[in-house]
């Protein structure tokens, strides 16, 4: 399959029909990963009409209760299997047994490896054999993700990466999640606009940048290293 002419496709159309592209010519190699986020909610809903793409989460073991009630509720409100991808249990029992449960409040260094652990490996393990990466990033949300484009070549996974929401606003997200009756986690509505690991989230305050409340002990670009991978024109 041809990138460019991939690109071409996905970018001139709107997300929901792009999606649904991807279901009809690449199927079960496409894979979305959802963190549960308001965003990645829009997403889910789109899949759910009968779209041939795997949803699949990852469970850090340190998720909110909210998170996992959010989970359970989608998955019965839209009878869509979601795959849970967990940390390999031993990489977790050396990492707590040698550092502690809270390492990751030591340095921008143990906090990154924690969340290879917890996040990065089981990541890696569930895009195996994809061909297609769909996530919801937002390219308000951070620098970083704004210099991501709508379809991307990722290099590390050597796989097309979509982002369809990339370009719309968090108002534009709201007011479709409104219409629609998408189910949000209750955090949202407590000050949470960016929602991790339990020890590892705080509310923001007002004024502050959404993902503020992210990693806030540290100065840091506020990834975990799911989405810092080269990404390359090809």
């Amino acid at each position: 399959m041809d990138f460019l002419a991939v690109k071409n496709e996905l970018e001139a159309l709107s997300p929901e029909l792009a999606l649904r592209w991807i279901s009809d010519h690449v199927g079960a190699k496409a894979k979305f990963s959802s963190a549960l986020g308001i965003e990645d909610q829009v997403i889910t809903y789109w899949i759910a009409q009968g779209l041939d793409i795997e949803i699949f989460t990852l469970d850090t073991g340190r998720l909110f209760q909210d998170t996992y009630d959010l989970l359970d509720l989608t998955q019965k409100k839209y009878n869509v299997p979601i795959k849970v991808y967990f940390p390999d249990h031993k990489q977790v029992e050396s990492l707590v047994s040698t550092k502690g449960p809270n390492s990751f409040y030591d340095s921008v260094e143990n906090r990154k490896e924690c969340c290879f652990i917890r996040k990065v490996e089981p990541l890696n393990r569930a895009l195996r054999n994809a061909s297609f990466w769909i996530t919801g990033l937002r390219g308000s949300q951070s620098a970083n993700r704004q210099n991501m484009h709508l379809v991307e070549w990722d290099e590390q996974y050597q796989l097309v990466k979509y982002n369809p929401l990339l370009n719309w606003s968090l108002q534009e997200v709201e007011q479709f999640i409104t219409l629609k009756g998408i189910p949000v986690n209750s955090l949202h509505k407590k000050g949470f606009p960016s929602i991790g690991c339990a020890p590892c989230t705080r509310a923001v305050l007002p004024g502050e940048d959404i993902r503020a409340g992210r990693w806030w002990w540290e100065s840091s670009s506020k990834e975990c290293g799911l989405h810092e991978t080269k990404i390359g024109d090809r």
